[in-house]
Order: C-alpha cells, then sequence, then structure tokens
C-alpha cells in the first residue's frame, strides 16, 4: 500500500489554519470508523441526502439542511435554488438564465474568490457600495426585475465598508428576496451553526472540512425548508447544474458523525488550549532580542474564524522579513506552513496539536539565529 512517503509527500505541521490547500483540518478516528460502516453497503443516495439533512436539521434545531461536497458546491446549489427553485424546466436551463431571474446583489467590499461559484450557474453579480461605504438605499435602489438574491459573506462583516446581516436581512425580506450566506469558516464559536438563520438568513453555507474537522469534500447547508430541498434538486444526483458537485455516501455519514462529535464537544476546553499555546509562543518570542511579538484577533478577512487567537511576529534584522521566514519554515524537516499578512508573520493554533508550538518555535529560533 502507498504512503506518503512512497508519492515523496512530507507531512507538514498547520500552524496557518483551516486552509483547503492544506487538507483543512484532521478528522477523528470515529468520523473514519463511519466512512468505513457506510462504505459497506449501497444505498439511494438521494434518500441519504433527505434523511441525513433531517437529522442534522433536528440536532441542530433549524428548519432544514443539506450536506453538501464543500462550501463552496454549497454555494452553486444555493444559488441555482434561488434561480430556479424546484421547476425541472429551470433546473435543466442553467446555466443558460434567458427568462430567468439570474442577479445577485453583492456589496463590493464581499467579493471575494469564492463569489465565482455563483457565477457557475450562470448568474450575475448586481455589486453595490465600494471600498469606503456602503448605504442601504443602494441595495433597496439595486433590486429589479431580473434579481433573485442577496449574496453575504460573513468574513468580510468586519470591514468598515459592509452594512451589517441584519439590516441586509431586513431589506431583501421587504422585498422578498433571499439572503444567501457564506460562513465557510466562521465556526467557532459553535453558535453560528445556527446564530445567522435565527438572524433570518435564507441559506447558510458552512464548510465541514474546517472547524467541524469532519471530511475535507464535506460542507453543510442550513436554512429555510423549500429551499433547501430545491437545493438538493438542483444537485447531484440529479441531472442539473450541481451535478458535478457528487458527494459520497462515506462523506454523508462521516460529515454527520462529525458533527455529533462537535456538538458534544468541550469547546471551551479547545479555546483554553489555543490560549495557551499563543501565549507560550509569544512568551518565547519575546525573549528575542530582534524580534516584537504579540497576541492578537484578525481585523480583516483572511481564514476566519477571528476568535481563534494568533500570535503576530515582527522581525528588526534587515537581512529577514516575514517572507523569508515563512519560506524558511516551509522547507526542510519539519516542514511548517504559516501565513503573513501586510505586515506580520502570523502563528495560528486552530489546528496545531498539542506539542506542535514548542516545535515551531524552535525552528523559528533557529532560523532567527541564522540572521542574527
Amino acid at each position: 500500500m502507498a504512503n506518503y512517503s512512497d508519492l515523496d509527500i512530507k507531512p507538514i505541521i498547520n500552524a496557518a489554519g483551516t486552509y483547503t490547500r492544506y487538507g483543512g483540518s484532521l478528522v477523528d478516528r470515529e468520523v473514519i470508523a463511519a466512512m468505513e460502516q457506510a462504505a459497506g453497503t449501497f444505498v439511494d443516495i438521494d434518500r441519504l441526502l433527505k434523511k441525513s439533512g433531517q437529522y442534522i436539521a433536528e440536532l441542530l434545531d433549524v428548519e432544514a439542511a443539506l450536506v453538501t461536497s464543500g462550501a463552496a458546491a454549497g454555494i452553486v446549489l444555493a444559488s441555482a435554488a434561488c434561480m430556479a427553485g424546484k421547476d425541472k424546466q429551470l433546473m435543466a436551463s442553467l446555466p443558460d438564465t434567458e427568462g430567468i431571474k439570474n442577479e445577485f446583489i453583492i456589496m463590493k467590499c464581499h467579493r471575494n474568490p469564492y463569489d465565482r461559484s455563483v457565477k457557475l450557474t450562470g448568474a450575475e453579480f448586481v455589486e453595490i457600495g465600494d471600498a469606503i461605504e456602503t448605504s442601504l438605499w443602494e441595495l433597496q435602489g439595486a433590486v429589479g426585475e431580473n434579481t433573485a438574491g442577496v449574496i453575504y459573506s460573513i468574513q468580510s462583516s468586519m470591514l468598515e465598508a459592509s452594512l451589517p446581516l441584519k439590516q441586509v436581512i431586513e431589506a431583501a425580506h421587504e422585498k422578498e428576496l433571499p439572503v444567501i450566506v457564506d460562513a465557510a469558516a466562521e465556526i467557532p464559536p459553535a453558535e453560528n451553526l445556527t446564530k445567522f438563520t435565527e438572524l433570518g438568513a435564507d441559506l447558510v453555507l458552512f464548510s465541514g472540512g474546517k472547524e467541524l474537522r469532519g471530511p475535507q469534500s464535506s460542507g453543510l447547508i442550513t436554512g429555510r425548508k423549500n429551499l433547501i430541498e430545491a437545493c438538493r434538486l438542483n444537485g447531484f444526483p440529479h441531472h442539473t447544474v450541481g451535478r458535478p458537485m457528487k458527494l459520497d455516501k462515506e462523506t454523508i455519514m462521516g460529515f454527520v458523525r462529525a458533527l455529533e462529535l462537535y456538538l458534544k464537544e468541550d469547546h471551551n476546553q479547545r479555546a483554553k488550549r489555543w490560549t495557551q499555546q499563543v501565549d507560550y509562543m509569544v512568551g518565547e518570542l519575546e525573549k528575542i532580542p530582534v524580534v516584537t511579538a504579540r497576541k492578537g484577533f484578525p481585523s480583516q478577512p483572511l481564514v476566519q474564524p477571528p476568535s481563534v487567537p494568533r500570535v503576530y511576529v515582527n522581525f528588526k534584522s534587515k537581512e529577514l522579513d516575514k517572507e523569508k521566514a515563512q519560506e524558511k519554515l516551509s522547507v526542510g524537516e519539519p516542514r511548517i506552513v504559516v501565513v503573513t499578512d501586510r505586515n506580520s508573520l502570523i502563528l495560528n493554533p486552530h489546528m496545531l496539536q498539542e506539542g506542535e508550538e514548542k516545535i515551531v518555535i524552535k525552528k523559528l529560533k533557529r532560523i532567527i539565529a541564522e540572521y542574527s
């Protein structure tokens, strides 16, 4: 049996966060066991999607839910549901949108690489606002005869140019328009699993392979029952625009188990460990004269959630900067991945295993010493 070593793939220590490029998160053995159990028999996938969605909705106390093949796939299905609903003729037409309401209102400050998933359905964007501010009258005035809904990215809500979600929902609902909320990486806190639907959001998208630690190729939509049903009909295994977003029975059952485990978990204990890891790293780095380090939280959209503390590192040496340190950490043994922002090297404990913070600091100290 081939393993990573046979393929010349070296494991990494993840001090970056729940990035898809690094595998998102690590799954629990119980999740793997659920996937193995699911692999042993054939089932009707469409019925499994229905029943697993009903089970999840009961677990979360939301109106309806659907397992998806990731949050980006969820955006495709949600967009298609708002445009075509459950109309067989309209569903069969997408991504040809002739005669179909195909415009989604989006704030300019909410544009990001993931909004391309909306356009896969044949939809178009109507932008409002600018990089400085967005006014409510712009949202109200953007509604036209082809408007299918409103797209809102939670990670962009921290920007001053963004309208608050509650205000957007109220304005959209006055025009009888649904609001799709991208909350892919917005957990923890666990309360966010229901917070946005409680505010009135019609469809909310989450990643299954990040904080929930389900299979990397899993995701979740929660929201209004009629729209969730439309999401399912616009997706796999039906021959609609979402057909390529295939889900296997193993991923569905693995995600269900991951969610069960997450809801039973001691979230305060995990948060305490992150704080301890950050405090350790800051304490060690503060001992180095050519380095400044502080504990902080994101103030700009990156990989969320902003509730997980980070270490922000700056270098006083002319020979060593954040990009060079990032590169040096990523090569050799052990390989450590981190991210940077405009000013700092960032150490994120979210996906660090217990004790790995010491390995990160040991290598970073070695790199700093090379340039001191």
